[in-house]
C-alpha cells in the first residue's frame, strides 16, 4: 500500500521519516539521562576541586566555575533535546521548514555538543593548569576515586548512542523517500456549494423546494417589517397584444 501524501484524510509519513523521529526522540531521552547524570556528580566534583586548590590563590573560586560550567552544559542539553521533540513532531507533519532546521541543529550538535559533554564528562581538568596549581593527572585520579564506579561506562554510552542516532536521523531525512514527503501539496480545486437564497432583512438562508408538476405556484413572501414593498407590473394597454406565455417544460 503506497504512502499517501500530507494532508489527506490517510496520510503517513514514509518509513526513513518515522525512523529518524524516533531517533531524535531517543536522543532527546538520552540528553536529558545525561543531564540527570551529570548533575548527580555535582557534589564530588565540587568537593574535588575544592581539596585540590585549597592552597592556591584564588583556588576557591575553581570548584565554582567547574561547577557552573557543568550546569551551563545541562541547560544546554535540555535545550537542545526540547529542540529535538518539536522538530521530530513537525517533520512527521512533512515541514520542510522542520526538516531544514533539524539538519542545521543535528551538525551543530554532532561538532560542537558533543564535544561540550566530553568536556563536562572530565571534569574540565583543564582548570587545573593555573600556576601553582596541582598536577591534572592527580586531579584525575581523585576524580575517578570519588565518582561511582559505573560513572565512567554509563557516561561513554549517554555520549555515543546519541551522536550516532543524530548522524543516522541527518541521513535518513535526506533520502528520496524523504523528499517526497516534504514535497508541498499541489492546491485543489473544489466546486462551490450551493447555498440558499437568503431573505430581505434576515441573515439565514430561506430553503427554497422545487415546485411539482401540476401544482399551483407559491404565493410570494409576505414583505418584511420596514422594507419596501415589490413592485407591481404595470396593466396592460388596450388594443395591445399580451404578453407572450412561455411554453410548458417537456
Amino acid at each position: 500500500m503506497s504512502e499517501l501524501a500530507p494532508g489527506s484524510d490517510r496520510a503517513r509519513p514514509p518509513g526513513t521519516v518515522r525512523i529518524s523521529s524516533y531517533l531524535l526522540y531517543l536522543t532527546a531521552a538520552i540528553a536529558v539521562v545525561s543531564m540527570a547524570v551529570s548533575f548527580s556528580t555535582i557534589g564530588a566534583v565540587r568537593e574535588v576541586y575544592s581539596d585540590a586548590f585549597a592552597d592556591v590563590e584564588m583556588g576557591e573560586s575553581v570548584d565554582t566555575f567547574v561547577v557552573g560550567g557543568i550546569i551551563v552544559i545541562g541547560v544546554l542539553t535540555l535545550l537542545v533535546a526540547i529542540g529535538l521533540v518539536v522538530l521530530s513532531f513537525l517533520n512527521l507533519r512533512g515541514k520542510n521548514v522542520a526538516r531544514i532546521i533539524t539538519w542545521v541543529l543535528g551538525g551543530v550538535y554532532l561538532l560542537c555538543c558533543g564535544g561540550l559533554s566530553l568536556a563536562g564528562a572530565s571534569g574540565f581538568g583543564g582548570a587545573s593548569s593555573t600556576d601553582g596549581g596541582p598536577d591534572p593527572a592527580e586531579i584525575e585520579r581523585q576524580l575517578d576515586a570519588a565518582l561511582p564506579d559505573w560513572y565512567g561506562p554509563v557516561n561513554v554510552v549517554l555520549q555515543v548512542i546519541p551522536i550516532l542516532a543524530v548522524l543516522v536521523a541527518l541521513i535518513l531525512l535526506a533520502l528520496p523517500a524523504s523528499n517526497e514527503w516534504f514535497k508541498p501539496k499541489a492546491a485543489t480545486w473544489e466546486p462551490p456549494t450551493p447555498g440558499y437564497p437568503v431573505m430581505p432583512g434576515s441573515s439565514y438562508p430561506t430553503p427554497q423546494f422545487p415546485q411539482q408538476a401540476g401544482e399551483p405556484p407559491l404565493p410570494p413572501a409576505p414583505p418584511v417589517p420596514g422594507s419596501e414593498p415589490p413592485e407591481t407590473p404595470a396593466p396592460p394597454v388596450p388594443g395591445s397584444e399580451p404578453p407572450e406565455t412561455p411554453a410548458p417544460p417537456r
